[in-house]
């Protein structure tokens, strides 16, 4: 089976921009881009592909660590710690461990895996925050650029839509604190950085199915200056996104460093735009959360992962009242199900409110159909691409859901989405189109064998 590229497709069901229709006839230009869109049309050509499902507009993770997916679920044994508390630093330290075997041939695999895995869960496009930018020894590859290369060479091979995001880390904490031996793979000065960037923006140019960003660590790995200076040099950048407010004890450092929370200091020094994404932004005060609701950034939010690390809630419900944009992803990998991500969002909320169906509007009833639109929005902003509607002018990327699926049988529109994300955990995503390109056909990815077989190889490796 090989990727297919194809003119137009006649869904019985799709969930377009302006809400559910049958019969819909889209046609696909040469560049992958969504040309027309006909609802309830009979009219139309053999040479359709016709599409047995329901339609919906692909989701984007918008933000992912590649090499955290080889080290998923081996973190979950007691460290010992003296004060018997696990956390998001003891993982870390299990985490960087993990890294100190982990080459560039490595993350192209282990690349290759995960967003195979992405595309058959619903994902269609991936932020990869990327900051691994030398070898396991500290020192720079000839391309200074090349750990990130691998993953965009992964993507183009296995056909996600994909967004460069080079890290700028230049610190071990908040006031420019030295950075740790531990961390000497992340290391670069604003100029050596900025030739990762360039590099990145020259490979993705004209890409359809590409797109680049920046993205400083966090408050606790960059100085004020370094960042402005990035910055100004970077002023086209599509996208900038940035760790922050992850854990109690990051917000309590820049408390002591600054005087100021985590979002409240960022947003009191930099113009926090439409270009923004705010990773985690767990811990916000009342202020905070009004504050960025209101600038029209985006909140990264990656409820797996934040429940795994033992991180904390975001304020999901007091957020989005107040029309705060926001997108998921899923970070360190414990899940690359966009389902799991929504399921848990709610859930957290239910559980911190006593109530079931938090997050829905008047308007839109539905709490399945409101958290997969609202993603499909955000992870579109986060990335700087056209998607996450089915509508013309916009790309191709869109996924086809099994409505005959034994937990979705007799379901259709509202209550399909609702009932894919709150009920079971099998997967009845069949169907998956980039830029109007099917890569995965009936569950399977024409590679998927091969792409496998790197990953067990660089997993026996590490293991060894």
């Amino acid at each position: 089976m090989k990727a297919e590229t194809v003119k137009s497709f006649l869904a019985e069901r799709a969930l377009l921009a302006n809400g559910w229709h049958s019969d819909v006839l889209i046609t696909v230009d040469g560049q992958g881009y969504i040309a027309g869109i006909a609802a309830n049309t009979r009219l139309h050509s053999d040479r359709c592909v016709r599409l047995k499902g329901t339609l919906l507009p692909g989701i984007t993770n918008l933000h992912s660590h590649v090499h955290q997916r080889a080290m998923a679920g081996l973190a979950e044994k007691s460290t010992g710690s003296v004060d018997n508390k696990d956390s998001f630093w003891s993982w870390r330290s299990v985490m960087y461990h993990h890294l100190e075997k982990i080459g560039a041939e490595d993350m192209h695999s282990i690349a290759s895996q995960l967003y195979l895995e992405m595309l058959k869960f619903g994902y269609t496009g991936v932020a990869e925050f990327q900051y691994l930018h030398h070898d396991p020894d500290g020192n720079r590859y000839e391309n200074p650029a090349e750990i990130s290369l691998q993953c965009l060479q992964a993507a183009n091979e296995v056909g996600i839509a994909y967004t460069a995001l080079p890290v700028l880390y230049q610190y071990g904490g908040f006031g420019s604190i030295k950075a740790a031996a531990s961390q000497k793979r992340f290391i670069n000065t604003a100029d050596e950085f900025l030739i990762i960037a360039q590099s990145l923006a020259k490979a993705v140019d004209g890409n359809p199915d590409a797109s680049f960003g920046i993205a400083p660590h966090s408050l606790r790995a960059v100085d004020e200056s370094s960042l402005r200076n990035v910055l100004r040099q970077c002023e086209d950048v599509k996208v900038i996104h940035i760790h922050i407010a992850e854990q109690l004890k990051e917000v309590e450092d820049c408390l002591s460093w600054s005087k100021q929370r985590p979002v409240e200091w960022l947003l009191n020094h930099f113009d926090v735009n439409e270009k923004w994404c705010l990773i985690h932004a767990t811990h916000m005060s009342d202020e905070e959360v009004r504050r960025l609701a209101n600038c029209t950034a985006v909140a990264g939010l990656c409820p797996t992962t934040e429940a795994n690390l033992g991180d904390g809630i975001f304020r999901a419900h007091d957020y989005f009242s107040l029309g705060g944009r926001w997108g998921i992803g899923s970070d360190s990998h414990i899940s690359v199900s966009p389902v799991e991500e929504l399921r848990w969002l709610e859930y957290a909320q239910r559980l911190v409110r006593h109530q079931r169906n938090v997050l829905n509007t008047t308007n839109m009833p539905s709490t399945g159909k409101y958290l997969y639109q609202q993603a499909c929005s955000g992870g579109a902003q986060a990335t700087g691409r056209l998607t996450g509607k089915i509508q013309v002018g916009y790309r191709a990327d869109f996924v086809v859901i099994d409505h005959d699926h034994p937990r979705l049988f007799g379901r259709s529109d509202d209550d399909l989405i609702d009932s894919w994300i709150f009920s079971g955990n099998d997967n009845p995503v069949t169907d998956v189109y980039i830029g109007g390109v099917r890569l995965i056909a009936d569950r399977m990815h024409h590679n998927e064998d091969q792409i496998n077989a790197g990953f067990q190889s660089v997993v026996n490796k590490l293991a060894g």
